[in-house]
């Protein structure tokens, strides 16, 4: 069965070669039950509001079997956390996942309702790291395993090492990788979005754009 590995938070840091001067991208994992709210992980704080967080955006998840396959492309050990993700998960493709697809985690409800957009902090952190973060952005961008937002539709406490159940697949076949293309590199797709019950409200607005330039 499925399972969440680890769950991480993290707090405003420092940071100048971030771009607005601090970051929350360093994640580091809790231990015991941990509080989650409609906007995220107790104790983890977004840092850079005018591009993450919110109730769409609330908790980041990556798959540690995508951290397996950067942990070949990049020669090194990568440790959960590390993409500044909240849940490192195992036993389940997250990018194949469909849009709206619902997880139970302990006591927590999730949806998946967005995609994570790499950014120069990203690339400025791996580096930081002692990642070969050279055109960092472009790489993880192709690779297209870019793990999903989530929403918390219930909340409650969850735990490292508990059960990652699928209550609820939607059926209009876009998936966590399809919302990625349509956002990044292909926006001819962006009106198969509209088939996604619930659609972030971000991701709606960009849609609109495309149909209404």
């Amino acid at each position: 069965m499925p399972r969440l590995c680890s769950v991480s938070a993290g707090l405003p840091k420092d940071a100048d070669w971030a771009g607005i001067g601090f970051t929350s991208i360093d994640k580091q994992a809790l231990e015991g039950a941990v509080q989650v709210t409609r906007l995220g992980i107790a104790g983890d704080q977004v840092s850079d509001t005018a591009h993450h967080g919110g109730p769409d955006q609330a908790v980041y998840a990556y798959a540690r079997e995508d951290l397996a396959f950067w942990e070949a492309e990049l020669g090194l050990a990568i440790r959960d956390g590390q993409f500044g993700e909240n849940l490192t998960t195992e036993g389940i493709d997250l990018n194949r996942a469909q849009v709206g697809t619902r997880l139970r985690i302990g006591e927590v409800m999730l949806e998946i309702a967005g995609v994570r957009t790499p950014c120069n902090d990203f690339k400025g952190w791996m580096g930081l790291s002692g990642f070969d973060n050279s055109a960092w952005v472009k790489r993880f961008t192709a690779a297209l395993r870019p793990g999903p937002y989530l929403r918390v539709l219930e909340t409650g406490t969850l735990t490292a090492g508990d059960a990652i159940e699928v209550v609820h697949e939607p059926a209009h076949g876009v998936s966590v990788q399809d919302l990625f293309v349509a956002l990044n590199l292909d926006r001819t797709r962006l009106p198969e979005l509209l088939a996604i019950d619930g659609l972030a409200d971000r991701v709606r607005r960009k849609v609109d754009e495309y149909l209404n330039p």
